[in-house]
């Protein structure tokens, strides 16, 4: 099977469900920008320096295609539950509980990894809010918009990390 198609040539698109929508809707466009949270994981754990930040990077990318299945998908029961939220909760603690608290602003691009990861989490945070633009015209499952917000705080805790962030610099 090729990878053409051509049934997208003019500007539709199918869901997992088998809906044809417009490629330029909001869900298209969410799970579009979850496409590319997933690349910049991918850019930031090839990069990585730190074998730690790495192995919980491909923990979270072994997510994203859930989540971006629940938004390529209507109708359906969420892949992402709220025990997902849950555990992508307890991964935040873990990191955080090793970071001091914060007082100032981090100025991305320490590391190529790093800046990689704020990269992740600024399109985790164009993602959410595509998601909830989404939310005020179609059914979208409270857990994957708990997730998307979770995802960006991982990403940022992740670049802490990654970057040795531990003092006031």
């Amino acid at each position: 099977m090729s990878i053409t198609t051509k049934t997208g040539d003019h500007g539709e698109t199918s869901l997992l469900t088998g809906e044809r929508v417009k490629k330029s809707g909001l869900r298209v466009d969410t799970y579009g920008t979850l496409d590319e949270v997933d690349s910049a994981l991918g850019l930031a754990r090839a990069f990585s320096d730190k074998d730690d930040v790495a192995e919980r990077i491909l923990q979270l990318q072994r997510k994203m295609p859930a989540l971006m299945a629940d938004f390529a998908s209507c109708g359906k029961e969420p892949r992402i539950t709220m025990e997902d939220v849950h555990e992508l909760e307890d991964w935040c603690d873990d990191v955080e509980s090793d970071l001091p608290e914060e007082h100032a602003f981090i100025i991305p691009g320490g590391s190529q990894s790093g800046a990689m990861l704020d990269l992740a989490r600024t399109t985790a945070r164009r993602a959410e809010r595509c998601a909830c633009r989404l939310a005020e015209t179609e059914d979208v499952a409270a857990s994957d918009l708990v997730y998307l917000n979770r995802l960006s705080d991982y990403c940022y805790l992740l670049m802490r990390l990654e970057e040795d962030i531990y003092e006031d610099d």
